[in-house]
Order: structure tokens, then sequence, then C-alpha cells
């Protein structure tokens, strides 16, 4: 596809012109068209930016919510093989505490 890219912004006067004062009373098109045309190309561009960023985001958060579950689960288990290690540290301690007495 061609684009065409103005030399020059349109006028202000014209800038500021309202829809109806830009368009056909016949027919409904837009005098101003391909200037019209080329500021959707430019929404267009713009979603498509955001829609791949967004994309992008979508299987971001899948991979962290899969890694979020993952971790969850070894520190799950790491707390219950923890408990009788504890245990065991406790007695020891406490038996060292008597030991010294």
């Amino acid at each position: 596809m061609d684009h065409h890219i103005p030399m020059r912004a349109l006028p202000e006067e014209i800038q500021k012109m309202s829809p109806k004062e830009k368009v056909c009373n016949y027919c409904g098109v837009s005098y101003l068209i391909l200037h019209e045309f080329k500021a959707m190309e430019e929404k267009v561009k713009a979603m498509e930016k955001e829609m791949t960023f967004y994309q992008g985001s979508i299987e971001r958060e899948k991979r962290l919510q899969e890694e979020l579950q993952s971790l969850s689960q070894d520190f799950e288990e790491f707390k219950i093989d923890n408990e009788p290690k504890a245990e065991r540290i406790w007695d020891a301690s406490m038996q060292l505490k008597k030991s010294r007495k």
C-alpha cells in the first residue's frame, strides 16, 4: 500500500471545522478523506501495538501463574519437611540447656 505523506498540515481553520462542514451534503463523503484516512491509519497502528503488548501480557501472566503455583507447592512441601527438623533442633537445644545446668 502506497502511503501519501502530506507536505504541510491542514490549515488551522480547516482543522477547526466541524465534521458536517467537511462532508459532502449529497453523498456524505468527506472532502478530507485522505487526511481522515491517515488519522485512522495511525489509530490502527497504535491499537495493533497495544494489542501486541496485551497479547504478550496474557502469555506472561499465564507463565507467572504457573510459576507461582509451582513455588507455592514447593513451599508447602518444604514446610512439611521442615517441621520434624525444627522439632529435633528444639529438642536438641533443650537437651543442651539441661546439660549446661
